[in-house]
């Protein structure tokens, strides 16, 4: 497990392949995502603050909520409440919604479609958003399964784009990160050409599904 403090206050917890964040403010801590079960991180938490923790959940992945137990309660989309299986109390977020703590200042921002309670988070003053899967250098990005809606991401990333000038920095779950506000539009493009049969797929050794890469680098597990 990988521990950085990318900003003040902002920790990465990595476990290799997903990764969370952690902001710790003064009187109050805000962890987004948890990460699998076996990587333990309200352990890796606990060595970072003692302040209380509020958990927000960018969507219900097992490997975004796996780890959420110990915390007892979260927050995450209503849509995605059936994803989360833990034991644990679900409070629902909407669009605009907000949480602060220390010096950061995070916006909901509802972006469906990688899965129906996709969210991110904004934090509008430092132009920082935190993306969760939908938003990636590369790929590839999961859009195959019975809780993935191509058409919901597409109108996400034009939201999205929307934005663009406001966006300075992006952090991904996945892959490399930061990233910068060029891979809303690289993400949407590739997008729109999946679903207008663009692309071609080719078979996912792991996956029930094929994979397909766009022209501007974007690939999506996709069926």
């Amino acid at each position: 497990m990988e521990v950085k403090e990318f900003l003040k206050d902002l920790y990465v917890i990595d476990n290799g392949h997903v990764r969370c964040f952690l902001i710790v403010g003064k009187e109050n801590a805000l962890l987004i995502d948890t990460l699998f079960k076996q990587d333990d991180v309200f352990s890796e938490v606990k060595k970072l603050t003692d302040n209380p923790v509020t958990v927000v959940l960018t969507h219900g992945d097992g490997d975004h909520f796996g780890g959420v137990a110990p915390f007892k309660e979260c927050y995450l989309h209503h849509n995605d409440f059936d994803l989360v299986k833990e034991d644990v109390l679900k409070h629902a977020v909407k669009e605009n919604d907000t949480f602060d703590v220390g010096d950061y200042h995070f916006q909901v921002i509802e972006i469906p479609g990688h899965t129906n309670g996709s969210i991110a988070l904004f934090d509008k003053e430092k132009g920082l958003l935190i993306s969760g899967d939908s938003l990636q250098k590369e790929g590839p990005i999961f859009m195959f399964g019975e809780h993935r809606d191509l058409d919901k991401y597409i109108e996400s990333h034009k939201k999205l784009l929307a934005m663009k000038d406001e966006i300075k920095t992006v952090l991904p779950s996945h892959h490399e990160y930061p990233i910068d506000n060029s891979y809303i539009e690289k993400n949407l493009l590739d997008a729109i050409d999946l679903k207008d049969g663009k692309l071609e797929g080719v078979k996912t050794t792991d996956r029930p599904c094929l994979t397909y890469t766009g022209k501007n680098g974007t690939s999506f597990y996709f069926n």
